[in-house]
């Protein structure tokens, strides 16, 4: 079982459906912009400022963006705790890999801000 304080949903079983979830939620608003983009044959700035202009388009909006960034979150832990590791990397993994992800975290931070205020600004 996973015991990492970095892991976000405290188990590795709930990191899988936090990660499947996530990514039903992304196929479903990526399924939504291309059915937009291919069927306004002209899409233009306006056009584009009309579809992310009703709170329920927002709201999908703002759950898309937190889904990659847990999604995001979760694949980047692993991937870390996986191949940065003593065995690896000798004693220097832990800080290595502790510092890649608060990296990872101040980056999805800084794009979770913007895009709030992107959608709602």
């Amino acid at each position: 079982m996973v015991k990492s304080v970095t892991s976000l949903g405290r188990s590795g079983v709930a990191d899988f459906v936090i990660q499947r979830l996530s990514a039903v939620i992304l196929l479903a608003y990526i399924l939504y912009l291309g059915f937009v983009v291919v069927s306004t044959p002209d899409l233009g700035y306006a056009d584009w400022k009309l579809t992310f202009e009703p709170t329920w388009m927002k709201v999908f909006s703002l759950l898309a963006i937190l889904s990659l960034a847990g999604h995001a979150w979760i694949g980047w832990w692993a991937v870390l705790s996986d191949y940065v590791t003593e065995r690896m990397m000798g004693a220097k993994a832990t800080f290595l890999r502790l510092l890649a992800q608060f990296v990872g975290f101040v980056i999805l931070v800084f794009y979770m801000v913007w895009a709030f205020q992107i959608l709602w600004g």
